[in-house]
């Protein structure tokens, strides 16, 4: 396929990718981008010529690089040992074991090609195991372990694949040179990742201080500096082009007195481009590892001498066997590692975080780089020795790797006493989400962060309300109650995500009953006419009947209801220019009933909430909150009247968003001082603020 229509596809895949995920949330996108590919690959017959070289350059150099910038610094040197041992240590131990298993196991298989087929499955691949991360809640130890060898560990792995292959070719190997072009090519590419990225920070800094500071210059040069120091590391230093983006990915985000870092615009468009960026190479690697796949797998499937059942089996048992590989080394090093250490937080040895670990190891798109570079012939001029059969066992422990993953990691990690990251609340439900640290001080994850923040900048919005400006006050209000509420639901499963709605509509209920009872009042006093007590009630009791269909419709009828309300109100709007002074009568005394039936809401949940023992629950208080600035904000609209100044109005809403934006901004700084969250994550909460902001002022611009 061409190389402009293939990216074209690609990026079409990976949009559609992320529609799909949004509907099946409990797969992994990566998993869906996979299985896209695959069918595009079957029903168009289309495929992609994929070279290590050039899938290194163009994925792996910025995605790596990228890793190594979000690497969190302290857990990375406090990891920095069993990050290398297993890295290094554990990938040419699964190498060497793997590869007389294979040859067991297979004996038509070459001890060389078994070498070469474990050498390529050694390295966890560092896309999956983040696709896998955001599913499975992997304790956090155990997250950056494994995120912390995947940077290193293709380099070490490559270079076993590269040596195993050779002496399938040639017949000849040397344990000297490997081990002495191994030293080589890791410590000049570390040499290399940090002089190339000191060299280019300087340079940056220097054309910033020549007033050459230009935003997308900026971005565009932070952007290609992963290609430049890879490209320039494997052509003319023959070094680990791997290792040296990582390096020079961490030392770009430890240089805090770069100059770039006192220009908040170029450090914002950086970071979102970056988003950008990633957000498409993440796709395109999973469905480019999904066209591959029937590539990989055809020939053995078709070949009439090869049992495709037997192959299967092959699959299953290689990588069983490279699971235990992990679970038992994993167990080895924390048994010397607690023999060795004298800390009380010395990690006891555990089964089952081994498991964890060893089921955390997944493979994907090197290890499908790599194999696919298998030479057809080798020196003498013969076949390649079972070189279909080598693709296929490889194609299938990428899959199967990846499904283990995401049926039992999820299953291995709800126990609550997990390497002390999950926290067990009052009510003796855990929640894994509040970490301890070291120093015994809770720490808030980005979503507990990022709701406190909003509810301190709901608190300055309530406390800036005014009669003159209640209307966009309680606009504003909704607007984070809504954000806040989705942040809640995200990652509730779907039995505490029913409860909760149905938990809601009773509310709801409530509210409405307090509309009907006043309503009733209000038509035993004549105070309303039958004509509007008919439709009123009609109105309230749909309303209800909705209520009752709520475990059918679930949320989406929210939505549904949205759209529906806004279609009437157009029509009502286009009516209303044609409405006699009779009619125009009738519409202001509806809306007087509807401003008192939102204040008898009001009244009904503020009873509620003073007789019920069941309103400390947080979602409870966030509904019945919720709710209540939606009655306050309904009644100020039925407020408006014709001469209502929408420029005044806009007016407000730009000066108390910036409030809120100010409320954010300290929230945020407070929780940093206080160690309830980590430099790492003020900054992320910092450049979310920070965006918000510029939204804001662009917009009061235009």
């Amino acid at each position: 396929m061409p190389l402009l229509e293939s990216v074209i596809v690609l990026a079409a895949l990976v949009l559609l990718s992320n529609v799909i995920s949004h509907y099946l949330v409990s797969i992994p996108v990566g998993l869906i981008q996979i299985t896209l590919g695959f069918i595009v690959a079957l029903i168009f017959k289309i495929s992609i010529e994929l070279e290590t070289d050039w899938f290194l350059l163009l994925f792996i150099a910025p995605l790596l690089f990228n890793d190594g910038r979000k690497f969190p610094k302290r857990e990375l040197w406090k990891l920095r040992g069993a990050i290398f041992a297993n890295a290094i240590l554990l990938v040419f131990l699964t190498t060497v074991a793997g590869g007389f298993f294979i040859h067991f196991l297979i004996p038509k298989m070459p001890l060389a090609v078994g070498f070469a087929l474990a050498a390529i499955l050694s390295p966890t691949d560092p896309v999956a195991v983040q696709s896998i991360a955001e599913k499975a809640k992997l304790p956090r130890n155990i997250l950056n372990l494994v995120s912390g060898e995947s940077l290193i560990n293709d380099a070490s792995g490559l270079i076993a694949f590269k040596y195993a292959i050779a002496a399938a070719v040639t017949g000849y190997f040397s344990f000297s040179e490997a081990f002495g072009d191994f030293t080589y090519i890791a410590i000049v590419g570390f040499i290399s990742g940090a002089v190339l990225m000191l060299l280019i920070s300087t340079i940056r800094d220097f054309l910033m201080r020549q007033g050459i500071n230009d935003v997308v210059f900026n971005t565009i040069l932070q952007i290609l500096t992963p290609f430049i120091i890879f490209m320039f590391t494997e052509e003319f230093l023959h070094a680990s082009g791997v290792i040296s983006v990582v390096v020079a990915g961490v030392i770009s985000s430890t240089r805090k007195n770069s100059f770039a870092t006192y220009l908040p615009e170029i450090k914002l468009v950086t970071e979102k481009t970056w988003e950008i960026v990633v957000y498409l190479l993440n796709g395109f690697v999973f469905i480019i590892l999904g066209i591959e796949l029937p590539i990989a797998m055809s020939n053995t499937i078709e070949d009439n001498n090869s049992n495709t059942f037997s192959a299967i089996v092959d699959v299953v048992v290689v990588w069983l066997f490279l699971v235990l590989i992990r679970v038992i080394w994993t167990y080895v090093n924390m048994l010397f590692i607690s023999k060795k250490g004298k800390s009380k937080n010395t990690e006891t040895p555990s089964w089952r975080i081994s498991l964890i670990s060893g089921f955390s190891g997944v493979r994907g798109a090197i290890t499908m780089a790599g194999v696919l570079t298998v030479p057809m012939i080798i020196k003498s001029g013969d076949a390649f020795p079972e070189r279909s059969l080598m693709l296929f066992i490889a194609g299938g422990i990428i899959v199967l790797s990846l499904l283990a993953a995401i049926l039992i990691l999820p299953i291995l990690t709800k126990e609550k006493d997990i390497m002390k990251t999950n926290n067990e609340s009052s009510d003796g439900l855990v929640d894994d989400e509040i970490i301890i640290s070291e120093d015994g001080n809770t720490q808030f994850n980005e979503k507990q962060a990022r709701i406190y923040i909003m509810r301190v900048a709901i608190s300055r919005l309530e406390s800036e309300r005014r009669e003159s400006n209640q209307k966009v006050a309680y606009e504003l209000i909704l607007e984070y109650q809504f954000m806040i509420r989705r942040l809640e639901f995200s990652d509730q499963d779907d039995e505490r995500l029913r409860q909760i709605v149905e938990e809601e509509a009773n509310i709801r209920r409530i509210a409405l009953d307090g509309e009907l009872e006043a309503l009733d009042k209000m038509k035993l006093k004549n105070a309303i006419s039958d004509q509007n007590y008919a439709i009123i009630n009609k109105k309230i009791m749909k309303q209800k009947a909705k209520l009752s269909q709520i475990n059918n419709r679930k949320i989406s009828f929210v939505t549904v209801r949205n759209i529906k309300y806004a279609s009437r109100q157009i029509g009502k709007m286009a009516r209303r220019a044609f409405f006699s002074e009779t009619e125009l009568k009738k519409v202001y005394e509806r809306r007087n009933i509807e401003k008192a039936l939102a204040k008898a809401a009001i009244k009904a949940l503020s009873t509620y909430v003073k007789k019920s023992d069941d309103v400390n629950q947080q979602f409870n208080q966030q509904a019945i909150y919720h709710l209540i600035v939606y009655y306050r904000n309904r009644i100020e609209t039925l407020k408006l009247t014709k001469e209502f100044d929408r420029s005044e109005s806009e007016e407000q809403s730009y000066q108390l968003r910036l409030k809120a934006i100010a409320a954010e901004r300290t929230a945020m700084q407070e929780l940093m001082e206080q160690g309830y969250i980590t430099w790492s994550l003020a900054s992320r909460l910092r450049e979310y603020i920070n965006y918000s902001e510029n939204v804001i002022m662009l917009s009061e611009e235009d």
